[in-house]
């Protein structure tokens, strides 16, 4: 939201250094309909897609398409304005509560309806001046609920890194095809895009696709990211938030371990969920990192629950499945009621090792 309502506007006309995008040059996040047209027009693999404000005609564009299907809030969401509707009356159901049942509020007075794209999802970090790149390592998260990617979207329950199907070649092709030509396209609309990029892919058939835009790190990718980044994370963004040139800077370079993440979450979530509940957490354990989001210290110096998701433990490991197993164990530790997580982010990875020869 700081972005959106222009915080980096407000210190550039202080002359002060600021990373990040300005109020027009985010809306690559903040308007999916923006982000939309800009990639159809610069060539960048994308999902056909639609816009609507009228409910009536979203649900004509949604049988012309067929099921499944997918609907889009076209603002911000907190992560939960997308259903992927495996049902003609799924995506009717979407439809009604973004644009008559005002879920979203703002975000959701404009709809996109999206063709379905069919492979595994994987998000990509790329710091950026306008021009020049620096890509992160690839990480994929895990949005449902659920085990086995089941139940209702979440803002995340978790992710891992690296993932073994974005190989160098996919990397080369998300660099060329992706963040280069959006680049060129945010400069010749005027707003040029400075700070961190992250672009959210679909590994189709065809080759990589984007899903969408985000114009900051993101959770809980950047928990399994950023443990396993070797180079200077400082440097990079002190140049960009100058207004310097990243050229001739050397690429990010990343630990050859795995790292997982594994949210847990309060009871309820990603409805209604309960806080206020006493969180006990076990003893630190080396090479196991927990993050604090939806925490708070009571006047007693009590650690209760504030949020939906309330802790993320990332844990390092020489492989994938030493690292979930790692992750999973200490999260299972932790104390609250209500508490849910789920015990198998990175099981398509586990599961190609398992396979590989």
């Amino acid at each position: 939201a700081p972005l959106d309502l222009g915080i980096v506007d407000h210190f550039r006309s202080m002359d002060l250094a600021v990373f990040g995008p300005t109020k027009d040059a985010a809306r690559i996040e903040t308007s999916k309909r923006f982000a939309k047209e800009l990639m159809l027009a610069a060539g960048v693999p994308t999902a056909s897609a639609r816009t609507f404000t009228r409910a009536d005609d979203a649900r004509a564009e949604v049988r012309r398409l067929g099921a499944p299907v997918v609907v889009k809030a076209s603002g911000l969401a907190a992560g939960k304005g997308v259903v992927v509707a495996m049902s003609i009356a799924e995506a009717d159901d979407a439809i009604a509560m973004m644009l008559e049942g005002n879920a979203f509020g703002d975000a959701g007075h404009e709809v996109l309806v999206e063709e379905f794209m069919t492979g595994e999802e994987i998000s990509v970090f790329a710091l950026t001046d306008g021009t020049h790149v620096l890509p992160m390592v690839a990480a994929q998260d895990h949005k449902r609920i659920g085990e086995g990617d089941t139940g209702p979207n979440t803002g995340g329950m978790g992710a891992y890194a690296p993932v073994a199907i974005a190989t160098a070649a996919i990397a080369d092709v998300t660099l060329d095809r992706v963040f280069q030509p959006t680049l060129r396209a945010m400069r010749d609309a005027g707003c040029p895009f400075t700070g961190l990029l992250y672009a959210g892919l679909m590994l189709t058939p065809d080759g990589p696709k984007v899903v969408e835009f985000n114009c900051r790190f993101g959770d809980p990718e950047t928990e399994v990211v950023l443990p396993l980044m070797q180079s200077s994370l400082l440097e990079p963004m002190r140049t960009i938030a100058r207004g310097d040139s990243l050229a001739g800077s050397a690429p990010l370079q990343f630990s050859s371990r795995a790292a997982v993440t594994t949210v847990v979450a309060a009871g309820g979530y990603p409805g209604k969920v309960q806080s206020g509940d006493a969180i006990a957490l076990p003893a630190p354990e080396k090479d196991v990192i927990v993050f604090h989001a939806g925490t708070v210290r009571d006047a007693d110096g009590v650690l209760r629950t504030s949020g939906g998701r309330v802790l993320t433990v990332t844990a390092l490991g020489d492989t994938v499945a030493d690292a979930q197993r790692r992750s999973v164990q200490h999260a299972q530790r932790i104390r609250f009621d209500g508490a849910q997580l789920r015990r198998d982010i990175g099981w398509r990875e586990v599961a190609r090792r398992a396979g590989a020869p």
